[in-house]
């Protein structure tokens, strides 16, 4: 299993109160699934995201990533361990506005021991992955939005990661721009790249393999599709 959860509890202190964001998620992912993770706003998607992209720890439970247990790591750890296994993707984007998407795309590397030359190899190779080799030394502001999210994507893929976490990805997209980036994941999943969705669209969800909902902290379904 590349993600195991047991009994997985996250509570969050809201002024005098306790509230249990998540209440006992037991999940197991595959290598190689595309999957989503489905739920409406204030369900725990985003913090089950965040727990299991080690941006964040449980309150209780156990979390093995790569069978490696995540729970007790500390800040330096975890932001080792999301360097080098996990690649985001945000509705966002989150580029960096005077860089060019070249520079954007090796920028998780600067924090890697990978030598000048290494990085520059692989971000050339994921950016033609993602069809931008014409577009490589544009910046953000000279690319249209789905192009944005391409770079992204490269991003993230940049270091070999275990698993992608791509949420709300085409959030801030048109309908077309949206299946096309969508398009991009089904490709990169059959060549064997890991995929967590996280998202509130039913339509989106269905383009995935596997369709988890969450509803009140708890996994309410969990359907292959």
């Amino acid at each position: 299993m590349i993600i195991k959860t047991n009994d997985l509890e996250r509570q969050f202190k809201v002024g005098s109160e306790t509230v249990k964001a998540l209440k006992g998620i037991n999940l197991s992912v595959r290598k190689g699934e595309f999957l989503s993770i489905m739920g409406p706003s204030g369900s725990g998607k985003t913090t089950l995201m965040n727990i299991i992209g080690c941006l964040d720890t449980p309150t209780s439970g156990y979390y093995y990533l790569n069978e490696q247990l995540v729970n007790n790591l500390n800040d330096d750890q975890l932001a080792k361990i999301r360097n080098r296994e996990i690649g985001f993707v945000f509705q966002s984007f989150h580029l960096l506005a005077k860089n060019s998407a070249l520079n954007n795309v090796m920028l998780p590397m600067k924090y890697s021991a990978i030598d000048e030359h290494e990085a520059l190899s692989r971000a050339k190779n994921v950016i033609e992955k993602v069809g931008l080799t014409n577009r490589i030394n544009h910046s953000p502001s000279e690319l249209s939005g789905g192009q944005q999210q391409r770079v992204a994507i490269a991003r993230a893929l940049v270091n070999n990661p275990s698993i992608i976490f791509a949420d709300e990805p085409t959030g801030n997209l048109d309908s077309k721009t949206g299946a096309d980036v969508m398009e991009l994941f089904k490709e990169l999943n059959d060549n064997g790249q890991t995929i967590i969705l996280i998202t509130h669209e039913e339509a989106i969800a269905k383009q995935t393999k596997r369709i988890i909902t969450i509803k009140d902290g708890l996994i309410e379904s969990d359907n292959f599709n």
